[in-house]
């Protein structure tokens, strides 16, 4: 995997990749969810926006922030899409469109260690659809319906050191116990379509999104089968399978620190669940946003967890905040500016970084009271922005950004991937 650096503003000299070409990389979806199937793939596609919901982006012009963000570095030799990114200390994992693993040093110019190694290579010849890592342990989401569990023997910063000692697949979720557990009790059966049942451990279809309890003991996997479920972390157990939660496939999952779930739907709804306390300790719904008029495809909250940010294919990332009591999420507006669907969201602090079919990565900023303003947007990639991750800069005093001559601020880093095969650094500057 190569290294190219692309000051901004990015001009390809490429030719520019057309993002309809993806639409196969969503048909993988099984019989059962052809619904899924066509709200899923719009997401590529521009859908009308939201006329009812009040912007919160004033008609400005972007800020001179702009001048100060540069992309430090494009990675580029990757054989397939990349669909997901995930940063855990200094290294940086990619899930690929072919099932690949992949480990590289997150800081761009540290060229000595610049290179990638292969965590899983085609293991199962599946699209890895999310990554979360928790201490030594590396969890994975699919389009074959599976998790998958790696062993990190040596989470060394030395990426050299990552390789000699192999990352192990220790489980693939459910566990061959949990399904021999349910195998014999009617009541451990559901029905995944007509005349087909299964026990509720498995997921049907392609497991979507994946996240981690505050408390690092659970894991919750939302898929398109219209379910997600909650696992034990130390025994890989599924613990609850929230059965039809959606009307349509789960493209996102959100988890707060006081035990709120939030999950995106192709069906248009973003619907919040609480844990119950007592003897059935089982998930409840405890309200439904509809707001958007597309699949909702991404979500993310605010550091304190008191904003939900909300991402479509109406274009449009709607903003809602608790209201003046402390118990419902209501609408605050919407921040437009992308040109197509919303397909990720990340947070960092108090930026909000949205990527989009439109190929731009977008930088927002809550300003006073409650408007935003957007203090970037990332031009340069060929296809689709299909995921993002970022971070505070810790190398400030090596970076090219020259912060020091912009008096006192914050230095960020914002990793993208695309469909087009590449992942570009992003290096942002706010004062």
């Amino acid at each position: 995997m190569g290294k190219i650096p692309c000051p901004l503003p990015f001009q390809s000299k490429q030719k520019s990749i057309n993002s309809d070409q993806f639409h196969p990389i969503y048909s993988d979806l099984s019989s059962s969810s052809s619904l899924s199937l066509s709200r899923s793939s719009s997401s590529l596609y521009s859908q009308p926006s939201l006329p009812s919901v009040p912007s919160l982006t004033p008609l400005s012009t972007h800020s001179e922030l702009l001048s100060n963000t540069f992309c430090a570095s494009t990675f580029t030799g990757l054989s397939s899409s990349v669909f997901c990114l995930s940063l855990a200390g200094k290294h940086l994992y990619t899930g690929t469109s072919n099932g690949e693993i992949l480990l590289r040093n997150k800081d761009p110019l540290n060229q000595e260690k610049n290179h990638s190694i292969v965590v899983a290579q085609k293991q199962s010849k599946s699209s890895v659809k999310s990554i979360v890592i928790f201490g030594d342990k590396l969890f994975t989401a699919h389009q074959d319906h599976k998790i998958r569990v790696w062993k990190i023997d040596n989470h060394d910063d030395d990426i050299e050191a990552s390789n000699q000692n192999y990352y192990r697949c220790i489980a693939t979720l459910p566990t061959l116990n949990d399904r021999c557990m349910r195998l014999f009790s009617a009541k451990n059966y559901v029905e995944v379509r007509r005349h087909k049942k299964c026990t509720w451990v498995h997921h049907v279809d392609t497991v979507s999104a994946l996240a981690i309890s505050s408390d690092n003991s659970l894991l919750y996997s939302a898929s398109w089968d219209r379910t997600f479920k909650i696992w034990r972390i130390s025994d890989f157990k599924c613990l609850e399978s929230v059965w039809n939660a959606h009307d349509d496939a789960i493209n996102a999952i959100a988890l707060s620190k006081n035990g709120y779930v939030y999950t995106g739907s192709a069906d248009m709804k973003i619907k919040i669940w609480k844990k119950e306390q007592g003897e059935k300790s089982i998930h409840t719904l405890i309200a439904t946003l509809e707001k958007h008029k597309s699949s909702v495809n991404a979500l993310a909250l605010s550091t304190d967890d008191s904003v939900l940010y909300s991402g479509a294919c109406d274009r449009s990332i709607i903003v809602w905040e608790k209201d003046s009591g402390g118990d419902k999420m209501v609408v605050s507006g919407a921040l437009r500016g992308h040109t197509k669907a919303i397909l990720c969201l990340c947070v960092v602090d108090d930026l909000v970084v949205s990527g989009s079919a439109d190929k731009t990565v977008r930088i927002w900023k809550k300003g006073i009271g409650k408007s935003y303003s957007c203090l970037a947007v990332l031009e340069g990639h060929n296809g689709p922005v299909k995921c993002l991750t970022a971070s505070l800069d810790n190398s400030n005093s090596n970076s090219n950004s020259n912060s020091n001559d912009f008096g006192c601020g914050n230095s960020y880093v914002v990793y993208s991937g695309s469909l087009d095969c590449d992942i570009k650094v992003w290096k942002i500057w706010v004062p």
